[in-house]
C-alpha cells in the first residue's frame, strides 16, 4: 500500500499577491496524529558570555542576547515547526530527502534550526545565515518523531519578514537559497529551486561535481542534481498537495489576506488540511506581516488538531506578553522519555488544557452533528469577528489597544466555551 503523503506546507504571499500591502506568512505541520502541539512564548533574555544551549539532542553555544519568540512546536522537543520573532520574521520547516545520505547519530533537528533562526536573526536573510553556519558546524540529523523506530530527514525552510522571503533547501550541510520579493509562493516535502539561486553553499557545485551528479558543463539546476534517483513514496506522493498548494495560492493572487490563507490552510480536497492514516495536520499558523513597521505583526495558531476544526487565535508581541499555559504541555524533566537514553521507551500525557478541551468538543462534533454544528458555527463567527477587527486595526479604521494579553483572552474564551 502506498505510503500516505506525509508532509507539511508552507505558503507566503507579497505584494502584489496580497490584497493589502502585507507579507502574509501560513503553515500547516502535519505530524503524527496523536502528537501534541503547544504554543510557547519566550521572552527575549541576555545570556552570561561562553554559556552552552541545550537543543533536543546536542548543546551549542549561547549568543548573549536572544530575540523574543513565539513557536508551534511538537511538545516533547526543544525547537519547533514553525513560529515568529519579535523582530517581524516567521519561519516553517519541511522534511525532504535528497542524493545526500542522512548522517546516523543525533545532530540538529531542522525544528531546532528553526527555533534558532528566529531567536538569533532579526531579518529573514539573517535567519538564513544563523540556519547555514550551525548546519556547517553542527550538522542535521536525529529522530525526528517520538518513536523508538529511526526516522530522520533533511530540511527545506521558508523564511519570511516584512520586505522578503527566502527559501532555503538544504542536503546534509550543503544548501541553496532562492529570494522572493513578491507574488505567491509555497513549499512541501520537495526541492523546488532549479536554476534561479540566489545564495547557496561555495562547496555545493564541487561535491555534486565530485559525485558524478552533475558533470559541471551544462546549466546547474538545484533539483535536478540533488533529487534522489530513488524518492520516498512520501516525496512522490506530496508532488499533488504542492501542486494543489500552488493552484489554490494562484487563484488568490493579487487578493491574499489572512482569511485567505487560512482557507487554503483549511483545504481537505487538496491534502494539505491532511487527517490520513497516521498523520494529520497537528498545527496550523497565520501571520500578518505588514510593510508599515509602525504597525504591529499579528500570529494566529490553532494550537489544537485540524485546522477544518479548530480556531485561529491571534497573538502580538508586547512588553506585557505571557506565556499562555493552558497551550503549555506538562513538563517531564529528565524523566522524559525523549531525554532518558534509550529514548521514546515510554509515553507519556502531553496533552495541554486546550487540547483536551477541544478533543471533548471533536467528540461532541461526531457523537451529536446537530449540537457539533451548531458550536462549530459559533466559533467560527468569532474567529470570523476577530479577524475582522485585527485587519480594521491594521487598516487604522479602529485604534489598537493593548494587545499583549489577546492570545491569552482568545485561549481563555474558546476553553470556557467548550465548558
Amino acid at each position: 500500500m502506498a505510503e500516505p503523503p506525509m508532509s507539511c506546507d508552507c505558503f507566503v504571499s507579497l505584494p502584489p499577491g496580497s490584497r493589502d500591502d502585507h507579507v502574509i506568512f501560513g503553515k500547516n505541520s502535519d505530524r503524527p496524529r496523536d502528537e501534541v502541539q503547544e504554543v510557547s512564548y519566550i521572552p527575549a533574555a541576555s545570556h552570561p558570555p561562553g554559556s552552552m544551549l541545550e537543543c533536543t539532542y546536542i548543546q551549542v553555544p549561547q549568543l548573549e542576547q536572544t530575540h523574543a519568540v513565539v513557536l508551534s512546536k511538537p511538545a516533547w522537543m526543544w525547537g519547533a515547526e514553525m513560529g515568529a520573532n519579535d523582530q517581524g520574521v516567521c519561519i516553517g520547516n519541511e522534511a525532504v530527502w535528497t542524493r545526500e545520505p542522512v548522517t546516523p547519530g543525533e545532530a540538529l533537528l531542522g525544528m531546532d534550526l528553526v527555533r534558532l533562526g528566529l531567536e538569533r536573526g532579526d531579518s529573514a536573510w539573517a535567519a538564513l545565515t544563523v540556519i547555514t553556519g550551525l548546519l556547517e558546524q553542527h550538522g542535521q540529523g536525529g529522530q525526528c518523531r517520538e518513536d523508538p523506530e529511526p526516522f530522520s530527514y533533511h530540511n527545506t525552510f521558508l523564511l519570511v519578514d516584512r520586505q522578503e522571503a527566502w527559501v532555503l533547501e538544504t542536503a546534509g550541510k550543503l544548501w541553496v537559497a532562492q529570494k522572493v520579493t513578491e507574488g505567491v509562493k509555497n513549499i512541501s516535502n520537495q526541492l523546488t529551486i532549479g536554476s534561479e539561486v540566489s545564495a547557496e553553499h561555495p562547496e555545493l557545485r564541487s561535491v555534486a561535481k565530485a559525485e558524478g551528479w552533475w558533470d559541471g558543463e551544462g546549466e546547474f539546476n538545484f533539483s535536478q542534481v540533488f533529487s534522489p534517483e530513488n524518492p520516498p513514496a512520501r516525496m512522490e506522493l506530496a508532488k499533488r498537495r504542492y501542486k494543489g498548494g500552488t493552484e489554490l495560492l494562484q487563484q488568490h493572487d493579487g487578493s491574499v489576506t489572512a482569511e485567505v490563507m487560512i482557507s487554503i490552510l483549511r483545504d481537505k480536497p487538496s491534502g494539505i488540511c491532511m487527517d490520513s492514516g497516521g498523520f494529520r495536520t497537528t498545527g496550523s499558523m497565520v501571520s500578518i506581516l505588514p510593510r508599515d513597521t509602525s504597525l504591529p505583526c499579528v500570529h494566529f495558531f490553532t494550537a489544537t488538531p485540524d485546522p477544518s476544526r479548530s480556531v485561529f487565535k491571534p497573538f502580538v508581541f508586547s512588553d506585557s506578553a505571557t506565556p499562555v499555559l493552558r497551550v503549555v504541555s506538562p513538563q517531564f524533566g529528565p524523566a522524559d522519555p525523549a531525554r532518558k537514553q534509550p529514548r521514546f521507551q515510554s509515553q507519556v500525557d502531553r496533552r495541554h488544557d486546550l487540547y483536551k478541551a477541544h478533543q471533548v468538543a471533536l467528540n461532541t462534533m461526531e457523537t451529536n452533528p446537530d449540537e457539533g454544528s451548531a458550536m462549530y458555527e459559533i466559533l467560527m463567527d468569532l474567529e470570523s469577528q476577530c479577524l475582522s477587527e485585527i485587519s480594521a486595526m491594521l487598516n487604522g479604521e479602529i485604534p489598537g489597544e493593548d494587545l499583549g494579553d489577546l492570545f491569552f483572552d482568545c485561549v481563555d474564551t474558546e476553553i470556557k466555551f467548550y465548558q
